[in-house]
């Protein structure tokens, strides 16, 4: 969240912040809150100096024997009491309700962020990955027909278990998934990171700390109630991204200099209720409900955050220039940045399957697979999270950044489309065949079943 002084000394910045992401926060009201509030501290602070002369007199009135003026002071001093307790009051009222107000208002993008409302104003960085001599089938399938041939990734089976937005992966399909996940992490091993294993479910206090509540409760998969329903801090989440636990186990605790920069990479399935939002995604992968990741996050002092997001960046697209997978990167724009972050960059990989308006010129559709993003101390402030620069120094708020690295579903999709044969099998990258026991090709395997074959077939 913003420091409430910063708001107060800033006000046009913030002000201006917010109309170039398309923020629609009343800041005036928030300032005329504030400025309440600080009218009650100043009435408190003045009153419980006027009772604390009065109890000074007092002990001198007694001293003097002067009763009558004794008694007076007395009564002032309880009719004082009585008034600091009811501007007290009415402060922690203030104060929770500016609490609240703050968490809802977004992080101030840094200057050299792309100014624009919306995704066509996102500034494209570069590509990667173009200049070879890749050969593709000459009419790509894409990888929900393809899947549902080979026979790797099932979407009926799983709306009949589960619902719709989910899937099954079978076989080769399930093999290729788990060795995307070891690769990633091996990758970022590589790269200075220590592996953390979170737990799944996140307090509602967590995905605050990070930015998904309060604003966006209605993405989220709540356990034991309602989305619609007041939440509690303890109120459990399924985890949307690994994101939020790893960036809370430090919360309201105190980093030493020595021990930053701290990377951390973490698995996890990831829980949202976003599928096919735009109703484009009716089948395929591409955006679901349940999807594996592997999230990159590190804790800096704020002098280095701003390499460090260009470092973070190439780390997280080490894993396609290994597995040779043409990208692109963006800039995103400010109406497109997360709520909590002041700088993004998009990754995007290519998938020829399918085509889109803006996609390359040699067809195909752009995915992301990662948001590699500085939050400043935005989150930090949120989550309590402080280093201390020297051991005599007052703690100061680090900065956090992150990146997935990668959205795996996404990675397969892409897999599945660009290494595609003309046979209908797929060659599987080199990079990943030793996690699949040294396997070079997917050629999918017998469905199993009376629908395998068409009902009634068999006796």
């Amino acid at each position: 969240m913003l420091d409430r002084t910063y708001i107060r000394e800033n006000t046009e910045e913030v002000r201006d912040a917010l109309e170039n992401r398309g923020a629609d926060v009343d800041i005036d009201e928030f300032l005329e809150l504030d400025e309440r509030w600080r009218e009650l501290k100043a009435r408190g602070d003045d009153l419980r100096h006027d009772r604390n002369q009065i109890t000074k007199k007092i002990g001198q009135l007694v001293a003097d024997g002067k009763d009558e003026e004794r008694e007076e002071a007395i009564k002032k001093s309880r009719e004082l009491k009585a008034e600091i307790e009811e501007v007290e009051e009415e402060g922690v009222e203030l104060e929770e309700e500016l609490r609240e107000r703050i968490l809802e208002i977004p992080q101030v993008p840094h200057e050299s962020v792309p100014l624009g409302l919306e995704e066509r104003h996102n500034v494209e960085d570069r590509r990667w990955g173009f200049d070879g001599d890749h050969d593709l089938p000459e009419e790509v399938t894409p990888h929900y027909e393809l899947g549902e041939e080979l026979d790797i990734i099932d979407e009926e089976r799983a709306a009949k278990t589960t619902g719709a937005g989910f899937y099954f992966l079978k076989g080769e399909g399930a093999q290729l998934e788990h060795a995307l996940i070891q690769f990633m992490m091996d990758v970022h091993r590589e790269q200075g990171y220590v592996d953390v294993f979170p737990p799944v479910p996140v307090k509602s206090s967590a995905m605050q700390g990070t930015g998904q509540l309060p604003k966006f409760a209605d993405d989220a998969y709540r356990l034991g109630g309602s989305n619609e329903e007041a939440y509690d801090d303890d109120d459990l989440w399924l985890c949307p991204t690994a994101e939020v636990p790893v960036t809370n186990m430090y919360a309201d605790e105190i980093l030493l200099d020595d021990d930053l920069p701290l990377k951390h990479q973490a698995y996890t399935p990831n829980f949202r209720r976003e599928a096919g939002e735009h109703g484009t995604e009716t089948r395929g992968i591409v955006r679901v409900h349940q999807f594996n990741k592997v999230e990159l996050v590190n804790f800096v002092e704020p002098e280095d955050s701003y390499d460090r997001l260009e470092d973070l960046l190439d780390e997280a697209e080490e894993v396609l220039r290994r597995l040779d997978l043409p990208y692109r990167i963006l800039e995103l724009c400010t109406g497109d940045l997360t709520f909590a972050s002041a700088k993004t960059y998009d990754i995007e990989v290519w998938a020829p399957g399918d085509d889109m308006d803006d996609g390359p010129e040699d067809g195909g559709r752009w995915l992301e697979v990662s948001s590699a993003s500085n939050f400043e101390d935005f989150q930090a402030r949120r989550a309590g999270l402080r280093y201390r620069p020297e051991r005599h120094e007052s703690a100061e708020y680090l900065h956090t950044l992150n990146a997935s690295g990668l959205a795996i579903p996404r990675v397969m999709v892409a897999i599945l489309e660009y290494y595609q044969n003309e046979d209908g099998t797929v060659t599987i990258p080199e990079p990943l065949r030793p996690y699949m026991g040294g396997k070079a090709v997917i050629e999918g395997h017998e469905k199993v079943g009376e629908s395998a074959l068409g009902a009634g077939e068999r006796e």
